[in-house]
């Protein structure tokens, strides 16, 4: 077996019991020290990529996108789970010629979504968005990796939270041979206990990215995996922009306090080469 075939049956194990958390780094740097944390699974963010490169979710380009899949994945031994975005296309044909350039950087798993970026019609049409679902399925089929599917619904994110509305999407989405469900935002245990059961036996992966349940509480409510998208990364960008703006404006260097020894973390008795 090769090395993505490892890791994609790890990560299938992953979701038959239990629920795991699966945090998102944003470089190969925060790939590692998660990894060394003995996360069993890791996740891409585009968000978290994109603000290194001084852009905004959702204006990164097809190539960027799978640059940093291959750097990610070929940094760490556990799965990674590409945020893949609405797979840089619209038309399911496109989709699926993407996802197969996905599948090939090493990753073990990837989301496509059903956002549109366009603010008067957020979300693609319900027929369209399955179309493109089952397309994504059709090329990791074809591609012969066994990559895992998620199928993501973002009403929530787009400004039409509509958890009957969200629930059929997803229902419409496991039928087209997605293997995980995801609906990022929602926040009820309502309304995650309603998606757990709507799309049951298949996981559902719940997006945490403010203190509203914990680990435990999500996996008494069926959740599978957990993820937490950009947050991590806008936690960082917030010690930032506090110290600088304090040198900024004050001249004072106090957040230079209590610093990690992040060299400490990369060295190789740490990370047992």
């Amino acid at each position: 077996m090769s090395r993505q075939d490892d890791r994609v049956d790890a990560f299938r194990r992953l979701h038959d019991e239990g629920c795991f958390v699966m945090p998102n780094p944003w470089d190969v740097g925060t790939a590692r020290a998660l990894e060394q944390m003995r996360f069993q699974a890791l996740a891409t963010t585009s968000a978290g990529y994109a603000w290194t490169l001084g852009c905004q979710d959702n204006q990164l380009r097809l190539d960027q996108a799978l640059a940093h899949l291959r750097d990610v994945a070929g940094a760490v031994s556990v799965p990674v789970n590409a945020d893949f975005e609405g797979g840089f296309a619209d038309d399911p044909e496109q989709v699926a010629t993407n996802v197969k350039l996905a599948a090939a950087t090493g990753i073990a798993g990837l989301s496509i979504e059903d956002s549109t970026g366009d603010a008067a019609a957020p979300l693609y049409p319900a027929e369209l968005a399955v179309e493109r679902v089952r397309a994504a399925r059709r090329a990791i089929d074809e591609s012969g990796t066994g990559i895992l599917l998620t199928g993501r619904s973002e009403g929530f994110i787009v400004g039409r939270p509509d958890i009957d509305e969200t629930i059929r999407r997803l229902k419409a989405y496991a039928d087209a041979g997605a293997d995980c469900l995801y609906a990022p935002r929602i926040t009820t245990t309502e309304d995650v206990s309603a998606v757990v059961a709507a799309v049951s036996p298949k996981p559902v992966n719940l997006l945490v990215n403010a203190p509203f349940v914990t680990a435990a509480a999500a996996a008494s409510l069926g959740v599978r995996r957990i993820s937490v998208g950009g947050t991590l990364a806008r936690t960082a960008w917030a010690g930032f922009l506090a110290a600088a703006q304090e040198i900024a404006a004050d001249g004072t260097f106090s957040a230079f306090e209590g610093l990690p020894d992040v060299d400490a973390l990369f060295s190789k008795e740490r990370r047992g080469l």
